[in-house]
């Protein structure tokens, strides 16, 4: 009688761990259906469409084509903001455009805070009054910027709500459309004066939660703007089924996946969304996206102290992606501070033995440059007080909370 207890608990421990499993999966699909019915009526915006698309719809109002070609040079050489601007098509074309419900697309810039480095974060005010942000981080040389990314984001707020991240715990309100990622960049290009090089979807935001409309800006940034495939990168934290659907599309862009721990247990204690995406399955999707693009991933590695900085991790991390095949390169991210966490960033001494333990595994390591640390424009911090619920008031001066870290 006294064996059956302990037998009896592992008996009820598998049902609990599938529950658990189920719980998380059907919120992962619940925050999918809940940013997918939020954007299923966009705006009719001109930003994002294609030379063709714009001479169709030149003719679709009656005008010539070549008429859409002019659209096309208004929208993406002279970056005009409102139809109004549109000096150069005839009135009665513009006074279609407006009539059919067509804008332009652009939002105006809410806030901007510049860090000491020179990164700079860009609040946009979009048409229902919230707030995303977005990140220019420039590289000088002695000639000025030599390179310029730009860190857009994909959603505004996050559904998934990793535990080191202040996206997440600022809350979820829609995806974001196409256009409403592609105009981040023109705004941080319009702020530096400089052509944007390189685009991250590592803003606000899961992108394989929205991957529709970043799959639409990324041709409209390597089209319209010409930055070319293997200058942007896609971010995930790890989506069902998702790292699949981008494969099938092959892009000759950079996947970078957010891992932050080399086993299932502790990875899960990180990011909660992963019982429902176990390790084994993420790193088999990782793997055949390398063999179906060719391009290499990237594994984002965040080091908290304490909790994933050991040297064991390290070696456990090795000894996962030599399992997994080639291909791949470690991204270390020394944590960044926010308010109202308790995780700590660790010491030098400890990164760089974590990067040596890394190597002499023969694994591809780097570690992230901090930038725009304070103005809580750094990794992970994200966030404001308007993402969840908008403005009341539409007076442009108004600075929100930025949460500060």
């Amino acid at each position: 009688m006294r064996m059956a207890a302990p037998q009896q608990v592992h008996v009820r421990a598998a049902p609990l761990a599938r529950a658990l499993r189920t719980r998380v999966a059907a919120t992962i699909a619940t925050a999918a259906a809940a940013a997918a019915a939020s954007a299923s009526s966009p705006e009719r915006a001109l930003l994002g469409l294609s030379e063709p698309d714009l001479r169709q719809l030149a003719v679709d109002l009656g005008q010539q084509s070549y008429r859409g070609k002019q659209l096309h040079d208004l929208l993406y050489k002279s970056r005009a903001k409102q139809i109004q601007e549109f000096s150069h098509v005839p009135k009665v074309f513009r006074e279609a455009l407006v009539g059919a419900g067509w804008k332009v697309g652009r939002s105006p810039v809410h806030h901007a805070v510049t860090a000491s480095d020179g990164t700079t974060k860009i609040l946009l005010k979009l048409e229902d009054n919230r707030l995303i942000e977005t990140v220019g981080i420039p590289v000088d040389d002695d000639k000025g910027p030599s390179r310029l990314t730009a860190c857009v984001s994909s959603q505004v707020g996050c559904p998934l709500r990793c535990s080191f991240c202040a996206t997440g715990k600022g809350g979820f309100a829609r995806n974001l459309h196409a256009h409403e990622i592609v105009e981040q960049v023109l705004a941080i290009e319009e702020t530096f004066q400089h052509r944007v090089t390189n685009v991250v979807f590592m803003g606000m935001g899961e992108p394989m939660l929205n991957l529709k409309s970043v799959l639409e800006a990324h041709r409209c940034l390597n089209k319209e703007l010409k930055i070319g495939q293997r200058m942007i990168t896609i971010s995930t934290v790890g989506v069902p089924n998702t790292i699949k659907k981008l494969a099938s599309h092959k892009l000759q862009s950079t996947l970078a996946v957010s891992l932050h721990a080399p086993n299932q247990k502790l990875r899960e204690t990180i990011v909660p969304s992963a019982k429902s995406y176990p390790l084994e399955a993420l790193m088999d999707d990782c793997k055949n996206y390398f063999l179906e693009t060719g391009r290499r991933v990237s594994f984002e590695y965040t080091l908290l102290a304490g909790i994933n900085d050991a040297k064991e991790h390290a070696e456990e991390l090795a000894e996962l992606l030599h399992t997994c095949g080639g291909g791949y390169h470690v991204n270390l991210i020394p944590y960044n501070p926010i308010q109202g966490s308790e995780y700590k960033r660790p010491y030098r001494k400890v990164v760089q033995a974590f990067v040596d333990a890394l190597e002499a595994r023969k694994i591809t390591v780097s570690v992230r440059q901090t930038r725009g640390l304070d103005a809580n424009a750094a990794c992970g911090q994200l966030r404001n007080e308007f993402q969840k619920n908008p403005l009341l008031e539409s007076s442009p001066s108004s600075e929100p909370n930025l949460v500060p870290a």
